[in-house]
């Protein structure tokens, strides 16, 4: 039988979920409680799939044990071992655990997960299912349920978090977006074309003690018709794949058309000044350059930041998921024939490679929307919710402000910016000098002398104006001629998040 036809514990039982959840926090069922007891080592083994030290660190009869075995390595366990520490009876009649010949199983995946603010979560998904579950992850399945991913933490960490009205989590999978939405969202709408998701979800929010959502069945926006959002996010079917094989991954339409659609039709559903988060795959077709393939995607009224954190070629992009599916372990001939289905379809394409990334729109309504779109594959700092939230600012007020307002502005230097010189061992003077974030972003940019000098001086005391001014007259400069060129070195900086806007 597959994890996709397995029945599903049942979600009118709110008083099991409570005492289950209940139970497991007394035993100290939580991601740190997972740590401290499995060791550092056999705790990251479980993220690769891996798990024979989480078995060798479970042996003893302790609780905690048991209840790893239980529900994360979906082993099986003497009746016994669990019987003082759930509420046995309450979960095999709501259908959360199965038993014989005197041993317990688990129905469901349910995995320890630590919220923003020290909450001890729970993400329930299909059997094995899980990033680091008995079973690896992918499946051939098609209507199974994933648990949490990287996919799924990185984009909860880019979003933006503030108190909102209304959020839709669209394609909530196992419910992990809807459930961060839930802790700063009056009301949270969760959609997926899977009504298997949706129960998921029901199961994720009631287990990790969240309001319920409101799910509906459906494709894209199809579910919520014409209703608007202060807050949308999506960690959508991204795959481009010859066909729709999986539904937890692969689109369904042809080459990246999902996730142009979704990104397009954010805009209207949208309320002003509300945020869309994706992730995505878009393809680098011949003859076009990727950003402004992008860049046709956002809507009119909108403002967007667009990072590509990642470009395979078609072959690796057509190696990695055809593994995620564990193809690679059928068939070899099989495989091969995959294998030729999706290069033919890039092929058709005129597909060389294929980005991943991050989407993020906010509605402005502004007659002259901002547009980023840059590639950036380095390491960030997560979460980077209020570095978004931030960057969205920033471009407001640069908007706002041509050249001399820019001049008449004050600025600071922001946290944790250091300065490089770079140059050859013994030169008089640098060869360039770097500036480099370690918050956030952690960009790291260009300057000349006169940027150096300027950004080490900006305290928020003294305008652009001045502090140039100054510096004209240290290095002999005509003051008039430095005001004109330095404008584009200031906004470049304000826009990355080195120098920040300060009232006079």
């Amino acid at each position: 039988m597959s994890n996709a036809s397995l029945p599903l514990p049942s979600s009118d039982r709110a008083d099991v979920a409570a005492s289950l959840r209940e139970a497991l926090l007394d035993a100290a069922f939580t991601a740190d409680g997972l740590l401290e007891l499995l060791g550092a080592s056999a705790y990251a083994a479980l993220a690769r799939s891996e798990t024979v030290p989480a078995l060798r660190a479970t042996r003893g009869d302790g609780a905690l044990a048991a209840l790893v075995r239980l529900f994360l390595l979906q082993e099986a366990v003497p009746h016994a071992r669990v019987a003082g520490v759930l509420p046995v009876d309450a979960l095999l009649e709501s259908g959360w655990l199965t038993g014989r010949d005197g041993e317990l199983r688990a129905t469901v995946d349910v995995r320890p997960y630590g919220g923003p603010s020290g909450e001890d979560w729970f993400i329930v998904s299909d059997l094995g299912c899980a990033v680091g579950g008995a079973g690896g992850i992918g499946s051939h399945d098609e209507g199974v349920v994933l648990g949490v991913g990287g996919a799924s933490t990185t984009l909860a960490g880019i979003t933006v978090r503030m108190p909102v009205e209304s959020a839709l989590d669209l394609g909530t999978g196992s419910g992990i977006q809807a459930l961060h939405a839930a802790q700063h969202a009056t009301r949270v709408t969760a959609t997926d074309l899977n009504p298997r998701a949706l129960e998921f979800t029901r199961l994720t929010l009631a287990l990790s003690g969240a309001p319920a959502a409101d799910l509906r069945e459906g494709s894209l926006f199809e579910p919520v018709a014409d209703e608007t959002y202060d807050l949308i996010v999506s960690n959508p079917p991204f795959v481009i794949s010859p066909g729709a094989r999986l539904t937890y991954r692969d689109g369904g339409m042809g080459g990246d058309d999902l996730c142009r659609s979704l990104v397009q039709e954010a805009g209207e559903r949208l309320n002003e000044g509300g945020y869309a988060h994706f992730l995505a795959n878009w393809q680098h077709v011949d003859g076009e350059e990727w950003q402004d393939r992008l860049r046709s995607w956002v809507p009119r009224d909108c403002d967007a930041w667009i990072v590509q954190r990642e470009v395979q070629d078609i072959t690796q992009y057509a190696e990695l998921w055809l593994r995620d599916a564990g193809d690679h372990r059928q068939d070899p001939a099989r495989y091969a024939e995959r294998y030729e289905a999706w290069l033919d379809e890039f092929e058709a394409r005129g597909t060389r490679a294929v980005g991943f990334g991050w989407i993020t729109l906010r509605k402005s309504g502004s007659d002259e929307p901002s547009i980023t779109i840059e590639e950036w594959p380095h390491p960030v700092e997560q979460p980077l919710g209020d570095t978004v939230r931030e960057f969205f600012a920033r471009q407001d007020y640069l908007r706002a402000h041509d050249d001399a307002a820019l001049l008449a502005g004050h600025f600071k230097l922001a946290d944790e910016v250091v300065q490089e010189q770079v140059g050859l061992p013994g030169a008089e003077d640098p060869e360039h000098v770097v500036l480099r974030q370690h918050r956030g972003m952690r960009r790291a940019t260009k300057v000349d002398t006169v940027g150096a000098g300027f950004a080490g001086v900006c305290d928020g005391s003294l305008s652009a104006g001045r502090i140039l001014d100054a510096i004209a007259q240290l290095v002999g400069e005509d003051p008039v001629l430095l005001r004109d060129r330095t404008p584009a070195q200031i906004r470049l900086l304000v826009e990355q998040g080195f120098l920040l806007p300060v009232e006079a």
